[in-house]
C-alpha cells in the first residue's frame, strides 16, 4: 500500500467533543434534559459520519470498511453482553449508547494511523472499534438513573448480592407458611374490625400524598432531622403502609418476592412472607412495585408478577392468595404489575395492567372485572363524583370510571397514547386532574368536569396544560394549584387555567408529599436527598435540603407523626423531624 496525505482530524475531534458533551457531560451537570442531550448527541454523530465519509481524506474503501466493521462489531459483541444490558429496553439502549464509543474509536484509530500506510491505519482503526465495543462486555447495568444507565463492572456484587450474603450470617424472623398461587379457597371468614391505620397504603388514606395535621420545624440547620435507624433492604419500588409500630413493604430477595413487616421504632424485622417468584427488567431492576394496603388487621399486596396476597397483619399468615394476572388473562407488562390494592367495603380491587379485578375480601372469590384497556402502571382510585361512589383507573386508553359493586362502566374519557403511572387528583370544586404520557415524553395534565344528569354522565375538558408533566412522580393539589414534576424539575401550575406559575429545583425522578398545614412540600429526590420546598405559587423556594439515603430512590416517602420513613432499592431509614412550635 502507498501512503497518502495525512488524515484531516480536527473536524472529527470537534464532532466527537460535541457528541460527548451533549450525551454525557451536560446531563451530569444538569444542563438541559435527556431529549436535549439525545438531539445534541445525534447531531454530533451525524457530524462524525459526514467528516469521515467526505472530509477525512482517507481512501473510500477505508471509509466504507470502517462503518462495516462498526456494524459487525456491534452484532458480534451482543451475545457476550451481560444479561442486564442484553435484556429489555437496555438492549436497545446499548445500540444507542455504544455509538459514542464507536465514534471516539473511529477518531482515535484515525489519529493513531494518521501518518501511516493505508493498511496500517485501517488495521489500527479496526482494533480501536473492536475495543470500543468489547469494553461493554465487561460492564453490567443496575438500571436507569436520571435517564442514564447505572454502569458497573460486571463482576462486582450488586446491592442485592451483598444483602443476600449478609442475610446468611444474621438471624431472620421465622416466615409463615408460603402460599401457592392460587391456593384452595378457605371457608369465609370476616375480618375483625380495628381502628384505622395511621398510613393504610399507597400515598395515604386518600392516595393523594397529603399529610394532614403535620407541622415540622423547617429550620433544619438548627433542628436537623435525627436518624433513628437505617437498614439494608431488598430491591423494589414499594412504599410503606404503617399501623402503630409496624410498617409493611415489599422487596425482592434472590428468587423470592417478599412481603415484609418491620418495627417503626427500631427497623427490626417482625415477619416475612415469601413467594417463589422473581421479576426483573433492565431499566428499574428487580423487585415488586406495588405498596401494601392495610385494612381491618389484614395486609393486601400485589406482586410484580401478578400474585395478590391477603395476609394476617400481625403474623403474616396467609388468609388467601390469587394469581390476578392469570384471572385477568394479562401478560406480564414490561415494567411488571405495579398496582397497589384498593380495599373498598367488602372487596379488594387491583389493576392488572389496565384491567380492574375485584375480589371478595373474605374468600378471594373473583367478583367482577372491568373493561380490558391498554397498559397501566397506575392504581385504582376511590372517588365520589356528583354524589356517586366510583373507582377510577387511568390507562393507555384514557380514564375509566366503574361502579364499585359490579364493575359497570359509568363513564370514560380518552386521552393519551403511552402507559400512565400516576394517580388522578381532585380540585376543591370536584373536578378531576388526570395525567397522560406519550411514547416520546409527557403530555401533561388535563382538568375534567364530570357531572351526571338525566342523560347520563357528561365530561367537559376545562383545559390541558404542559406546565406540569409528571412521569412516575405523583403530584399534589394545594390552594388552587398543583405541584409536581416537569421532567426532573419541580413545577407549579394554576388550576384555574393550567398556566405555569414557576419551575425550579432539580430532584431527578423524585417523589413528594404535601404538608398543607404549613404550606410545604417534603421532597425525596432521586439521589436520596430530603428537601423542604415552599408550597407557594409565588416562586420556587427551597427551604432546606439534607442527604438521607444512598442509591437511586424512586419510592414514595411516608410521614407518621414526627417520624419520616424513606426507602429505595438498597436501604431504608427512619428520621425524627422536630415539630414546629
Amino acid at each position: 500500500m502507498t501512503s497518502q496525505p495525512s488524515v484531516r482530524l480536527w473536524p472529527g475531534v470537534v464532532a466527537v467533543l460535541v457528541q460527548w458533551l451533549c450525551w454525557f457531560v451536560a446531563p451530569a451537570l444538569g444542563i438541559g434534559d435527556g431529549l436535549t442531550g439525545l438531539i445534541g448527541a445525534g447531531i454530533g454523530t451525524l457530524a462524525v459520519l459526514i467528516w469521515w465519509l467526505f472530509f477525512s481524506r482517507t481512501r473510500w474503501f477505508e471509509r466504507v470498511g470502517a462503518i462495516a466493521v462498526m456494524i459487525a462489531a456491534v452484532v458480534a459483541t451482543f451475545p457476550f453482553l451481560d444479561k442486564s444490558i442484553q435484556g429489555g429496553m437496555m438492549g436497545l439502549m446499548f445500540r444507542i449508547f455504544v455509538i459514542p464509543n464507536l465514534c471516539l474509536a473511529l477518531v482515535a484509530g484515525a489519529a493513531a494511523g494518521r501518518r501511516r500506510s493505508v493498511a496500517a491505519r485501517f488495521a489500527l482503526t479496526t482494533v480501536a472499534i473492536v475495543i470500543g465495543c468489547a469494553v461493554w462486555t465487561l460492564l453490567r447495568t443496575d438500571g436507569i438513573r436520571e435517564g442514564q444507565p447505572q454502569l458497573a463492572w460486571r463482576w462486582t456484587p450488586t446491592a442485592e448480592d451483598r444483602l443476600l450474603a449478609q442475610a446468611k450470617s444474621i438471624e431472620e424472623p421465622p416466615a409463615p407458611p408460603a402460599a401457592t398461587a392460587p391456593p384452595s379457597i378457605p371457608a369465609p371468614t370476616a375480618p375483625v374490625a380495628k381502628k384505622d391505620p395511621e398510613w393504610p397504603g399507597f400515598r395515604g388514606a386518600r392516595r393523594d400524598g397529603i399529610v394532614r395535621g403535620a407541622r415540622v420545624d423547617t429550620n433544619w440547620s438548627a433542628s436537623r432531622p435525627v436518624e433513628l435507624w437505617r437498614r439494608a433492604i431488598g430491591p423494589g419500588w414499594s412504599s410503606f403502609a404503617v399501623d402503630g409500630d409496624l410498617l409493611y413493604t415489599q422487596e425482592q430477595r434472590g428468587e423470592e418476592e417478599l412481603v415484609s413487616c418491620y418495627r417503626v421504632s427500631t427497623g427490626k424485622p417482625v415477619w416475612k412472607h415469601r413467594d417463589a417468584t422473581r421479576f426483573w427488567e433492565s431499566n428499574a431492576g428487580p423487585g415488586p412495585r406495588g405498596t401494601p394496603t392495610l385494612s381491618n388487621g389484614r395486609v393486601y399486596t400485589f406482586g410484580a408478577t401478578g400474585i395478590l396476597n391477603v395476609l394476617d397483619a400481625a403474623t403474616g399468615a396467609v388468609i388467601w392468595s390469587r394469581n390476578a394476572a392469570a384471572d385477568a388473562k394479562k401478560q406480564l407488562p414490561i415494567w411488571g404489575f405495579s398496582s397497589s390494592p384498593l380495599v373498598d367495603d367488602e372487596r379488594v380491587v387491583v389493576a392488572a395492567s389496565g384491567k380492574l379485578m375485584a375480589y371478595d375480601i373474605a374468600t378471594g372469590k373473583p367478583l367482577w372485572s372491568g373493561p380490558n384497556h391498554g397498559g397501566s402502571y397506575s392504581s385504582p382510585h376511590r372517588a365520589t363524583i356528583d354524589g356517586v361512589a366510583q373507582i377510577l383507573l387511568i390507562s393507555a386508553d384514557g380514564t375509566t370510571s366503574v361502579a364499585p359493586a359490579d364493575g359497570t362502566v359509568l363513564w370514560e374519557h380518552t386521552w393519551g397514547e403511552g402507559t400512565p403511572i400516576v394517580q388522578p387528583a381532585f380540585t376543591a370544586e370536584g373536578d378531576i386532574l388526570i395525567n397522560a404520557i406519550a411514547a416520546t415524553g409527557g403530555l401533561g395534565i388535563r382538568r375534567l368536569s364530570v357531572k351526571r344528569d338525566a342523560g347520563g354522565w357528561k365530561i367537559d375538558e376545562r383545559w390541558t396544560s404542559t406546565g406540569l408533566k409528571p412521569y412516575f412522580n405523583d403530584f399534589v393539589v394545594h390552594k388552587g394549584h398543583a405541584y409536581g414534576f416537569d421532567g426532573s424539575i419541580l413545577s407549579c401550575i394554576d388550576l384555574a387555567d393550567g398556566s405555569r406559575k414557576w419551575k425550579g429545583g432539580r430532584y431527578g425522578e423524585g417523589q413528594l408529599m404535601l404538608l398543607p398545614d404549613q404550606d410545604a412540600l417534603l421532597v425525596l429526590s432521586e439521589d436520596g436527598e430530603l428537601a423542604l420546598v415552599s408550597a407557594s405559587s409565588d416562586k420556587f423556594n427551597e427551604i432546606a435540603r439534607i442527604p438521607a439515603i444512598e442509591g437511586k430512590t424512586w419510592n414514595h416517602p411516608v410521614l407518621i407523626g414526627d417520624v419520616l420513613l424513606v426507602r429505595n432499592g438498597e436501604e431504608m431509614a427512619a428520621f425524627r423531624l422536630a415539630t414546629a412550635r
